[in-house]
């Protein structure tokens, strides 16, 4: 899509978490790969989202709409509320629990638009380096997470600078293999690591969701 395209849906997205209800509290929304390096057009639109626990849970609510939909864990790992007026968006795991990243995709973007989530429990720049440190432990390159992003929104506060940067195209950002160098990657390792990334974005197409846990 267009740069400013992008931008505007950056946009939108982020004002719909700060407004609307969400099947799990967010906290975190950032930016990051090619619309965070200035590219127009971006290929695809990379956003991670950092979820918060619900506090407490609904055990009725979670027997209710089992029963009804045959979805556990609504009440207690999504919000309830959300899900009852939202029954048509709620998505599971392949244990037939409700899964909140794969809510929170259904709830923020359409099944053909090109854009990736990502859904942790850990802030962006924590699960950076963890994603990091696993892969080089496991020559597990495929799990490393692009760590040139930029926050948009934390806590309720929205960065309209990061906004009209990201619509300048004026973040400097390092090369994939420079900016793992800099979080402790060697030079093979690092450049490896760009590669498969490169080659998995190649074959993604729509929208895609990946949830995560630190």
């Amino acid at each position: 899509m267009e740069r400013e395209r992008a931008v505007d849906r950056l946009e939108a997205l982020v004002d719909r978490v700060a407004s609307e209800p969400m099947p799990v509290p967010v906290r975190e929304v950032w930016a990051f790969g090619d619309v965070a390096l200035g590219l127009d057009p971006v290929d695809r639109l990379d956003v991670y989202l950092t979820k918060d626990v619900i506090m407490g849970g609904d055990a009725d609510a979670a027997a209710a709409f089992e029963a009804e939909y045959g979805v556990k864990g609504v009440g207690t790992t999504v919000d309830a509320a959300w899900a009852e007026a939202n029954p048509d968006r709620v998505r599971t795991s392949d244990n037939g629990y409700a899964a909140p990243e794969k809510c929170l995709a259904a709830e923020l973007v359409e099944d053909d638009e090109p854009i990736h989530l990502e859904v942790c429990n850990a802030g962006f720049e924590d699960n950076v380096r963890q994603r990091l440190k696993g892969a080089l432990a496991r020559d597990a390159y495929e799990e490393v997470l692009d760590p040139r992003g930029v926050c948009l929104w934390v806590d309720g506060e929205r960065d309209d600078e990061a906004f009209d940067r990201l619509r300048e195209a004026s973040l400097a950002m390092p090369t994939l293999p420079a900016a793992l160098g800099m979080l402790g990657a060697d030079e093979a390792a690092a450049s490896e690591a760009a590669d498969v990334l490169k080659r998995r974005r190649a074959e993604q197409e729509g929208a895609s969701v990946r949830g995560d846990m630190v």
